[in-house]
């Protein structure tokens, strides 16, 4: 099945994270992903089965950082272990390098770039 995006993203900067949430009941669970959904910044949001949420959000206006913030305000919690902080490592790395590209201007071949302060 294919999703429509939100008018206001923009597609270039969308970002899919997966994570896996724990200490949620189906109560809440059913709650975060609506609030999720409902969320300006976030495109799509699901959950899937053991605990595993999947959430696509504009990379400009919001980050894993939030999301993960989101999660706790709740009452929820990340799933620990090696592979989830190595995953959370990555995430974190491009959302930094998508806020930046959106703040990037680029520059025409004929000038000279620009350069470092």
């Amino acid at each position: 099945m294919i999703k429509a995006h939100k008018a206001t993203n923009q597609a270039q900067f969308l970002l899919r994270r997966k994570l896996t949430v724990e200490g949620l009941s189906e109560i809440q669970w059913e709650d975060v992903i609506q609030e999720l959904n409902h969320h300006p910044c976030v495109d799509f949001a699901e959950g899937k089965s053991k605990g595993r949420l999947v959430v696509t959000f504009d990379g400009t206006h919001w980050s894993t950082d939030e999301l993960i913030g989101f999660i706790a305000a709740h009452g929820g919690h990340l799933k620990g272990g090696w592979w989830q902080s190595r995953r959370l490592a990555w995430y974190q790395f491009t959302d930094d390098n998508v806020r930046a590209n959106a703040k990037h201007e680029p520059f025409c071949c004929s000038k000279i770039p620009p350069m470092k302060k």
